[in-house]
C-alpha cells in the first residue's frame, strides 16, 4: 500500500506542472492580460468568464463563485480524486517519479510508462472504432442506433463507434501504430489463439468506457448479427486498467451533474444512459456487467459528497422479477449511504430507452420523478412473496418486513411505515410496532442508529493542498534570505496577528475606499511579482503598515513567509496562503490570480514600481502626520534639540516623498 507523499515531492509536482496545460483540457481559455487567462467557471454555469488562472503563481480563482486553489486542488474538484491520487496523476502526468514516507511506495516510472501505454493504446481503438462507425460496413451498427432514436450528433457525444467485421482489422491498426503483441495482450481488446491474438471485439456496436476523469479504460460491444455466436453484450475482461467492479459508464460525463445537483440516477444499460442524458436526466450511469456494490458506492458517496446534506441516489429496474431481484440487490446496500436512496420502476416493465422511444423524452423524466423510497419498495416486495389472505401469511409476512422498517435511518419516518405497514397486512399498529422494535433490538443494521452509513463506509477527506496532516508549507522554509531582510529580523511598526488559536474576524475590504484599493494592489504586486520588492523596496514594504486588518494580516503572512522565498513564485504564494488565517486564503488566491492592467513586460514592471511608490508614499505621509503631532505638541523653548530633530525627521520625510514620486 502506498505511504504518503514526501512534501517536497508534493512541492516540485506543483511547481513543475503548467497549470494551464491542465485547466486546458477541461476550459477554454483566453488572454487576459499578460500572463493571465479566462474562461468559464467549470464549478458553477455563468454567461460572462470570471474563471481566471495565473500560471506564473500556479492558481486558479473564479471571481464568480469564489472557487480557487492550485493545479492539485483543480484535478482533486474536477476528476473527484482524492489529494494523494491528484498529486500521482499529475506527477505521471509530468514522469516525475514520487518518493513515499513511512517506506512505503507508489507506482514506479515503469509501471506508470506501461500504464500510460496502455492508455494510450485504449485512446486509439477508441478513435478508430468512432471511425468505422461512419463506414458503408457499419449500416447496421447506424440502423441500430435510428431504430432507438439516437442520431449522429447524440452517437458522437457518447463515443459509440463500431468494430468491423473480420479477424484482425484493428489488431493491424494497433500494430501499426507501433503496439507490439506483447502489449496488446494486456489491453483487453484482443483473444489468443493456436495463431497468435486477433480481434475480441468484431462486427459489433462500441460504448467506450471511461474512467471518472474521461480515460477510455475498455469498452462495451452489442451484437448486430445473427451469425454472432457471443453474448448479446460482450465487454473488456479484467485488466490493469478495466475493474468492472469499480467502473460505472458514462461516469465522466454525469459526474459534474452529479455534483451538481446532489443527485445520481443508476440505469442498466448503455442505451439507458444515452436516453437519460437526452431527456434531460444528465445525472445517469450504469455499471458494466455486475450489480450497484461496495466500490460503486465510494464512487457516487464522493461525487454526492455523502455527509448528512442531502443528496439522492435513484435506481431503475426492469419491472420482472430480475428487475426486482436487483432492487433488493441495492437496499442491502442503502445503509452505505448516507443520501436518500430511492427506486423508479415503469409499470409496464419499459426501461429509459424504451420509454423514450414510444413516449418521448417527458416520460423517462416522469419516470425518475416517480421515484419511491427503496426501503418502501423493499417492504413491498416482501409482502408479495406472502399469502396475506391468511393469518399465518400475514404473520410470517411481518416477520420477515418488521426489519424492513427498523433499517430506515431516519427515525422520524419510522413509526410512520410501521403504521403503514399495520394498514397493508391489516394488523393492529400495536402489533406491528412490537414487532419492529424487537427487530431494532436484534440489530437489524441502521435501527435506532445503531449502525449508519458512517459505520460501514467512511469517507476519507484529503488533506488540503498543503499536504499530509495540514503540515504548512511555509513552516519548513528554507534559510535563504528575504530580500533585503536577514533572517530572524524583527521589524516594528506592524501589527502582530492574535494569539494562537485566536481567529480575528475579517471584513471583506470595500472595493470603493481609496486607501484599500491601493492597499490591495500593492499586495497583488507583492503576491504576482515579489522580486520587485528587492533592496530597499523590502525595507519600505516590511515596514509599512495596512489600516485593512484583512490586508494587514496578508502583509504579515508576506513578512513571515519571506526569509524561506526562494524566487519560484508557485512556491511563495502557497507558502503565503498558509500562513493567512484560513478565512483569508481564498483571498490572497484572488489578490494572486487578479490580471495585473498591463499588456508587456515593461508595462508590468512600471506599474509595480507605480503601485509601490504610492504605498510607500502613504506610509511617509502617515510617519509625517505623526510626526507634525509631536511637533505641534512640543514645546520648542523647553526642547530645543528635539524640536530640531523632528524638523530634520520631517525634511527627510518630505525629500524621501518627492523622489518616490519623481521616480514614479
Amino acid at each position: 500500500m502506498a505511504g504518503l507523499i514526501k512534501r517536497e515531492d508534493i512541492d516540485e509536482v506543483r511547481q513543475r506542472t503548467d497549470i494551464k496545460e491542465v485547466v486546458d483540457g477541461y476550459v477554454t481559455l483566453k488572454s487576459a492580460g499578460l500572463g493571465s487567462y479566462k474562461g468559464l467557471c467549470p464549478f458553477h454555469d455563468e454567461r460572462s468568464p470570471s474563471f481566471t488562472v495565473r500560471p506564473q503563481v500556479g492558481r486558479y480563482h473564479c471571481f464568480g463563485c469564489g472557487e480557487d486553489g492550485d493545479v492539485i486542488s483543480f484535478v482533486q474538484k474536477l476528476d473527484h480524486t482524492s489529494f494523494h491520487e491528484a498529486v500521482e496523476k499529475l506527477a505521471a502526468r509530468i514522469g516525475y517519479e514520487l518518493r513515499y514516507e513511512d517506506g512505503g511506495k507508489g507506482p514506479s516510472r515503469e509501471e506508470v510508462g506501461k500504464r500510460q501505454r496502455l492508455l494510450d493504446a485504449h485512446k486509439i481503438a477508441d478513435e478508430f472504432f468512432r471511425a468505422q462507425l461512419l463506414t458503408a460496413g457499419a449500416t447496421e451498427g447506424r440502423k441500430f442506433l435510428q431504430q432507438r432514436g439516437f442520431d449522429r450528433a447524440a452517437a458522437d457525444h457518447f463515443g459509440v463507434g463500431y468494430a468491423p467485421q473480420g479477424w484482425d482489422a484493428l489488431l493491424k491498426h494497433l500494430r501499426g501504430r507501433g503496439f507490439t503483441d506483447a502489449e496488446l495482450k494486456l489491453t483487453g481488446m484482443f483473444s489468443e489463439g493456436n495463431r497468435g491474438i486477433y480481434d475480441r471485439f468484431r462486427g459489433r456496436l462500441i460504448w467506450p468506457i471511461r474512467d471518472i476523469a474521461g480515460d477510455t479504460i475498455g469498452f462495451g460491444a452489442r451484437k448486430l448479427y445473427e451469425d454472432d455466436q457471443g453474448p448479446k453484450y460482450l465487454n473488456t475482461p479484467e485488466t490493469a486498467l478495466y475493474k468492472k467492479s469499480q467502473v460505472l459508464y458514462g461516469i465522466d460525463l454525469a459526474k459534474r451533474n452529479i455534483a451538481k445537483d446532489r443527485q445520481l440516477v443508476v440505469v442498466e444499460g448503455y442505451t439507458d444512459v444515452m436516453a437519460c442524458h437526452l431527456a434531460g436526466i444528465p445525472t445517469a450511469v450504469a455499471t458494466c456487467g455486475t450489480a450497484f456494490a461496495a466500490d460503486h458506492i465510494k464512487i457516487a458517496r464522493r461525487l454526492l459528497s455523502d455527509d448528512g446534506s442531502g443528496g439522492e441516489v435513484i435506481f431503475t429496474f426492469d419491472g420482472d422479477a430480475a428487475g426486482q431481484k436487483a432492487a433488493l440487490r441495492a437496499f442491502e446496500e442503502d445503509q452505505r449511504f448516507v443520501a436518500q436512496t430511492y427506486v423508479a420502476v415503469e409499470p409496464t416493465g419499459a426501461d429509459p430507452c424504451d420509454l423514450r422511444q414510444t413516449r418521448g423524452d417527458a416520460a423517462v423524466r416522469d419516470l425518475i420523478a416517480s421515484r419511491r423510497p427503496l426501503f418502501e419498495f423493499a417492504i413491498r416486495a416482501t409482502l408479495r412473496k406472502h399469502n396475506l389472505d391468511t393469518v399465518e401469511g400475514r404473520v410470517a409476512a411481518l416477520r420477515e418486513s418488521a426489519p424492513v422498517v427498523a433499517q430506515i435511518r431516519d427515525a422520524g419516518l419510522r413509526p410512520g411505515y410501521a403504521r403503514e405497514l399495520a394498514g397493508w397486512l391489516g394488523m393492529p399498529i400495536e402489533d406491528v410496532t412490537r414487532a419492529v422494535t424487537a427487530a431494532a433490538k436484534r440489530g437489524a443494521p441502521g435501527a435506532q442508529g445503531s449502525a449508519g452509513p458512517g459505520s460501514q463506509a467512511h469517507v476519507t477527506q484529503a488533506p488540503g493542498p498543503q499536504g499530509h496532516g495540514g503540515q504548512a508549507h511555509g513552516s519548513q522554509a528554507s534559510s535563504a534570505q528575504a530580500p533585503g531582510v536577514p533572517p530572524g529580523r524583527n521589524v516594528p511598526g506592524v501589527a502582530a496577528l492574535p494569539p494562537s488559536g485566536v481567529l480575528p474576524s475579517f471584513h471583506r475590504p470595500d472595493p470603493r475606499d481609496p486607501v484599500a484599493s491601493m492597499e490591495r494592489q500593492a499586495l497583488e504586486v507583492a503576491l504576482q511579482e515579489p522580486a520587485m520588492l528587492g533592496g530597499a523596496a523590502w525595507g519600505r514594504f516590511a515596514t509599512a503598515r495596512f489600516a485593512t486588518p484583512a490586508y494587514q494580516a496578508i502583509h504579515d503572512a508576506i513578512r513571515a513567509t519571506a526569509p524561506g522565498f526562494s524566487g519560484d513564485a508557485v512556491q511563495w504564494v502557497e507558502a503565503v496562503r498558509q500562513e493567512v488565517p484560513e478565512p483569508l486564503q481564498p483571498l490572497v488566491s484572488e489578490l494572486a490570480v487578479v490580471p495585473l492592467p498591463a499588456h508587456t513586460a515593461e508595462a508590468v514592471q512600471k506599474y509595480c514600481r507605480d503601485i509601490l511608490a504610492r504605498l510607500f508614499e502613504l506610509q511617509i505621509t502617515r510617519v509625517k502626520a505623526d510626526k507634525l503631532g509631536q511637533l505641534q505638541r512640543l514645546d520648542a523653548a523647553a526642547h530645543p534639540e528635539e524640536f530640531q530633530q523632528l524638523n530634520r525627521e520631517l525634511m527627510m520625510l518630505e525629500m524621501e516623498r518627492r523622489s518616490l514620486r519623481s521616480d514614479a
